[in-house]
């Protein structure tokens, strides 16, 4: 029984963490739109529809966990380019399972 308690406990821990790195509206939305290539700033806030302040937090964030890198170009003005680190691939088979259930879901919803 205590086994079956620890399994449990390290599960929710594990999904606690993954939810700590890439929770929230914005995170996964943003790896997604990554994942077709880098994109500058103001690319990204015009594609995702986030704002400025928000997309600056949920990027450092991103960058922190090492799932997206940051390279300020040497162009006037400077622009700076996002794309995903080799890291953000471990999060494929989620991102996939997620959009397929997603799709599934829309289905459900507006029959």
């Amino acid at each position: 029984m205590q086994n079956n308690h620890n399994s449990c406990e390290k599960a929710q821990l594990a999904i606690q963490d993954t939810l700590d790195v890439v929770g929230g509206k914005w995170k996964l939305v943003l790896i997604s739109v990554l994942r077709n290539g880098k994109r500058r700033f103001r690319e990204l806030s015009r594609e995702v529809g986030i704002s400025p302040r928000i997309l600056s937090k949920e990027l450092q964030e991103l960058e922190m966990h090492g799932l997206v890198s940051r390279t300020v170009c040497d162009t006037k003005p400077i622009t700076v380019e996002y794309a995903l680190t080799d890291y953000s691939k471990t999060l494929s088979e989620v991102i996939v399972a997620m959009h397929k259930w997603g799709v599934e879901h829309r289905k459900k919803q507006i029959v």
